[in-house]
């Protein structure tokens, strides 16, 4: 039996290009789960936050006691959970109209990170699985998402590490049609409790995951190139 990365080296023109195509899609597919990933993991990691609130004296600075940050700030993660409440609502805050559709917005966003991941899990095993049982050891594809994952991270790195400022406007003005983002205190006291800084931990955080998951990608398709 040939199998793909036979044929591609024996020069059939046609199954190249869809050998070609298929690791393509395949490896572009598993960047976005992997971004996916790191990002619904950052959500969910609240201690991140919980060591903020000491490191960047969020009580301190924003007059709220510590109990009522961490109280709000778990309602806040538990709305933009998979499963969570359809409809936030702070128990010490009062909220705009435009904070309201922002805070909607977000948690769209974040649902639908914590959907492609998971889904992309399970395409993963799948996928694997399928070409263990071809005898298919060429993981092409995984390499790739390695490589491109660990480029990604340094082209968005290095935009964070010039200038962070710039680089968190931009974000959100990609993301975003509105400027809801932009918030006045006085109308969406929350944000006294989410400075900046703790956005730029959590951006820090995204990256490490994912040259985390490049790795992990980089030794799987070794792992099982050689595996027999």
């Amino acid at each position: 039996m040939i199998t793909l990365s036979e044929s591609f080296v024996k020069g059939d023109s046609g199954l190249n290009l869809r050998f070609f195509a298929k690791s393509f899609v395949s490896a572009l597919f598993l960047c976005l789960v992997i971004f996916c990933l790191s990002v619904s993991l950052t959500v969910l990691f609240r201690p991140l936050y919980y060591w903020d609130m000491e490191h960047l004296s969020i009580p301190e600075r924003s007059g709220i006691p510590e109990a009522v940050c961490r109280e709000n700030y778990d309602v806040l993660i538990d709305y933009n959970l998979l499963g969570g409440p359809s409809v936030l609502e702070f128990p010490d805050f009062s909220m705009s109209e435009s904070g309201r559709i922002h805070f909607e917005e977000v948690k769209h966003i974040f649902i639908c990170c914590q959907v492609i991941g998971a889904v992309g899990l399970v395409w993963l095993a799948g996928r694997v699985l399928r070409q263990l049982r071809r005898c298919d050891r060429d993981f092409t594809w995984l390499r790739w998402t390695g490589r491109a994952a660990l480029v990604l991270v340094a082209l968005v790195g290095g935009l964070v590490a010039i200038n962070w400022d710039r680089t968190f406007v931009l974000m959100h003005k990609i993301l975003f049609r509105n400027d809801f983002w932009i918030f006045d205190a006085a109308d969406d006291p929350v944000i006294r409790i989410l400075p900046e800084p703790f956005f730029l931990h959590c951006g820090v955080l995204i990256l490490i995951l994912q040259v985390l998951f490049a790795a992990i990608c980089l030794l799987l398709a070794r792992h099982l190139k050689q595996k027999k």
